[in-house]
């Protein structure tokens, strides 16, 4: 949905990918949807690839994913831990997807800081901080978070009826240590 400030904004997915494949699938798994909407639809776009994959396929996956299980102890009765970890996994994906819009804000606000042509004009994104902050937060904390708490908290509770057994867990993310490397530096290597 196209924002002011010349960005725009939606639900994602990923803390709910990282909630129920662990963090670091969800990173594979946002990053190759990325690269298929770049590809294919021409969204996003090749040269935003890295800072797309950086916004939504890490810091929204992680935060997410961080927030819902510091948020989401487990104790207490069965039904009651559920509960909390719908109420968690929501606030995770409220904050996972902010983080990273925050952080897209940012990168479109120093733009024109940086890149500029002969005449003093702005190569890529004419608007500072001032109004990319505002542009992509506004929609962001309160429409799209919305859209992304729903959105995650549903799928969750249907997975939960449907195939209990890929419940949330503490130990469901345990990733070997080469992975993790492999993925760091595939992130690292990828052109911002």
């Amino acid at each position: 949905v196209p924002l002011p400030g010349g960005t725009t904004g939606h639900a994602v997915g990923g803390t709910l990918i990282a909630l129920l494949l662990g963090p670091w699938a969800a990173c594979i798994a946002v990053s190759m949807a990325l690269l298929l909407q770049a590809l294919i639809f021409g969204d996003g776009g090749i040269l935003a690839f890295g800072a797309n994959c950086f916004n939504m396929a890490f810091v929204l996956p992680f935060v997410g994913y961080t927030v819902t299980h510091l948020i989401a102890p487990k104790f207490g009765t069965e039904e009651s831990t559920k509960k909390r970890d719908l109420i968690a996994a929501g606030v995770g994906s409220y904050c996972g997807l902010n983080a990273a819009a925050l952080c897209a804000a940012i990168e479109f606000g120093i733009q024109p800081m940086l890149f500029t042509d002969a005449a003093g004009n702005a190569l890529y994104c004419p608007y500072g901080l001032g109004v990319a902050i505002p542009a992509m937060m506004i929609g962001h904390l309160t429409v799209f978070g919305l859209v992304e708490v729903i959105f995650t908290c549903a799928i969750l509770a249907f997975v939960r009826s449907a195939a209990p057994e890929m419940q949330l867990s503490h130990e469901a993310s345990h990733t070997s240590t080469p992975l993790k490397v492999f993925l760091g530096a595939l992130i690292l290597a990828t052109p911002i």
